[in-house]
């Protein structure tokens, strides 16, 4: 099974905060280069995103509000739920991580390319993404505000105004001088995805660093990160069935079931370890675990089941019809008869 080679860089930019945490002025600098990286982010996120193309995928509207009501109120709903798993599975700050990680947005990328490989409905995959990171824009720091309250280190009602700052106001700026940039965004497109894959890597780095500095990965045990697996297992299973079944209830067609349990059943980390930055402060460090746990492992079991539905599709495929040559006419013997003498 696939291992996203992001994650390995996720892993060492953790590895190095170990090592070497940010402190005093190098930690004033890396947290202040990590804001300005956020806004960038999230300017970025705007200026990619064709409001043209938004607006043309409402029409499938039933698709979307299906993939939104999954993203931001059945999984919502699964982690309230795992709060009986504290303090016997989990401790209470994972237990938090994975309570935020089920108010993040969907995936945009990966749910595009397992709904494409798997022979679903892409366009539909691409607006559902792009309409669940908008919205997690939003709904994730509200969300947060109602489900974790204080409790979750340095969350405040404030973490929402900053949020609107530095998330809601770049995105806006980028999608206002899209019509300017556009075309620049999408000419480098690659380079610009160095950017953004830059950008959550100093994110990281200075949670993480904060994390280090205050001695709170002194709480997790081998033991509660093995439980914290297998919750995240059993949520992922969960949703993915839902997804799945639940599409087909509606009466959804194969293609658009593809696409809502593609685009239902993921999280992004590209937008929830900013998120958790702002939201968490010093604590986004444990935050953001159980996300980049589930972020690999969504991937790792979709590519599975991606692969499973590109051939069910083959097998369901009619054979084409190829056209036969018509039969041989028998030959007359006219003109052909053997002389004799």
């Amino acid at each position: 099974m696939p291992i996203d080679p992001y994650i390995l860089l996720l892993l060492g930019t953790v590895g190095l905060a170990a090592l070497f945490p940010a402190r005093g002025t190098a930690s004033d600098v890396a947290s202040g280069a990590s804001t300005a990286a956020i806004a960038f982010l999230f300017f970025l996120y705007g200026a990619r995103l064709s409001t043209r193309e938004a607006l043309d995928g409402l029409k499938h509207w039933r698709l979307h509000v299906t993939v939104l009501a999954c993203t931001f109120v059945v999984f919502p709903l699964l982690g309230l739920a795992a709060r009986g798993l504290v303090p016997v599975v989990l401790t209470q700050p994972l237990y938090q991580g994975l309570l935020f990680l089920t108010l993040v947005p969907s995936t945009i990328q990966s749910s595009i390319a397992f709904t494409s490989m798997a022979r679903g409905n892409v366009p539909a995959a691409i607006c559902a993404g792009s309409f669940s990171s908008l919205v997690g824009i939003v709904i994730t720091p509200l969300l947060a505000a109602a489900v974790l309250g204080g409790s979750a280190g340095g969350f405040s009602a404030d973490s929402v105004v900053k949020i609107v700052l530095q998330l809601l106001v770049p995105f806006v700026a980028g999608q206002v001088l899209r019509r300017w940039i556009g075309g620049f965004v999408t000419r480098h497109k690659k380079v610009l995805g160095l950017v953004d894959r830059g950008s959550i890597l100093l994110v990281v780095y200075t949670a993480f660093s904060a994390g280090m500095v205050q001695g709170i990965w002194g709480q997790v045990s081998p033991i509660r990160l093995g439980g914290l697996l297998a919750v995240e297992a059993v949520l992922l299973a969960v949703m993915l069935a839902l997804t799945w079944y639940g599409a087909k209830a509606l009466r959804f067609d194969r293609a658009d079931r593809i696409a809502i349990q593609f685009a239902g059943s993921k999280k992004s980390l590209a937008a929830g370890l900013p998120m958790a930055s702002v939201l968490f402060g010093a604590h986004a460090s444990l935050a953001v675990l159980p996300l980049m746990l589930f972020h690999q492992m969504q991937l790792m079991v979709c590519a599975v089941i991606a692969k499973r539905r590109a051939h069910d599709a083959e097998v369901d495929a009619p054979e084409p019809v190829t056209a036969s040559a018509p039969p041989s006419e028998p030959r007359t013997a006219v003109g052909t008869g053997t002389r004799s003498g």
